[in-house]
């Protein structure tokens, strides 16, 4: 079963969730404020929207892809938002990763307009989105969760009801924390590897199957060990995503010392001018003795 679906963020992720949309024969009405980003999409198939509301307009089911419960709040509320042009009941998939108190208000004012709501941010990255398994973790009624699946097949392999509305923004801290926290441990291994004279390609083939395996260490240490920067992630927004679960933890009065010094290390790579790099570019932090660090 293909769905008419409006797309509110077209950026690297929004963009391959929406390919893999039209690829799988959705019907894709998008809206984006930049323009190059909206007619890579219309190139595949989607239809190109004046406003997030006249892309409400078009569809039963919403996807917002956006950086900050800022910018979801303008989408959804603001001038020409989706709440001027969705029809009551559509229902709306923030797929967005913010923080779960936002989260629970949005909803809140999206069912006083008639709307639903599930939160539904995701892990796997936009290779992961292109492919249709992403893993989404997933906040909101049974009934809207089960919905939501009518559109979300189509990108995921693993999709889980985690509770009410902000159980899935919670558990996406959650996942953030341990992938910050892998992706430092790698780097470190790696350089560790390289100042040893191991041949750092070949650790995760050694280690494949045993305790210390994950997809972290079998896709990032070959990438460490040759400095392959390319980009599928941003270390700013792995900042944001953790403090995100460091709000969260004082909150809740969780004593969480290895995500503080996570957290610390991916801030001093953003002051020096690389928040725009993949998290590979964590190797920038872990230059050997002969190499100027950060340059």
């Amino acid at each position: 079963m293909t769905a008419k679906v409006a797309l509110i963020g077209a950026g690297a992720m929004g963009g391959a969730i929406g390919t893999r949309l039209l690829e799988t024969g959705n019907r894709l009405t998008v809206f984006d404020l930049d323009p190059d980003k909206v007619a890579d999409l219309v190139a595949k198939g989607a239809v190109a929207a004046p406003s997030a509301a006249a892309a409400a307009q078009a569809s039963d089911y919403v996807i917002t892809s956006l950086n900050s419960p800022k910018i979801v709040d303008i989408a959804v509320f603001g001038t020409g938002g989706v709440v001027e042009g969705a029809r009551p009941g559509t229902l709306i998939i923030d797929m967005s990763s913010i923080d779960p108190d936002a989260t629970k208000t949005l909803a809140s004012r999206a069912a006083e307009a008639g709307l639903r709501w599930v939160d539904s941010p995701l892990s796997g990255g936009a290779p992961k989105a292109l492919m249709g398994e992403l893993t989404l973790m997933a906040g909101g009624t049974e009934k809207d969760f089960d919905d939501a699946h009518t559109v979300l097949k189509h990108v995921a392999s693993n999709y889980t009801h985690m509770g009410p509305v902000g159980a899935g923004q919670t558990t996406k801290l959650i996942n953030q924390v341990l992938c910050g926290l892998g992706f430092l441990a790698v780097a470190e291994a790696t350089q560790l590897a390289l100042d040893a004279g191991v041949t750092a390609e070949k650790v995760p083939v050694a280690l494949r199957g045993g305790r210390a395996d994950s997809a972290i260490l079998q896709e990032y240490m070959p990438r460490f060990a040759t400095r392959d920067y390319r980009r599928t992630g941003r270390i700013d927004n792995m900042v944001k995503d953790l403090n995100g679960a460091q709000d969260l933890a004082r909150r809740s009065n969780t004593a969480m010392p290895l995500t503080a010094l996570c957290l610390e290390v991916h801030r001093m790579l953003t002051a020096a001018g690389l928040g725009g790099e993949d998290q590979a570019a964590l190797m920038e932090f872990f230059k050997g003795p002969t190499e100027a660090p950060f340059s």
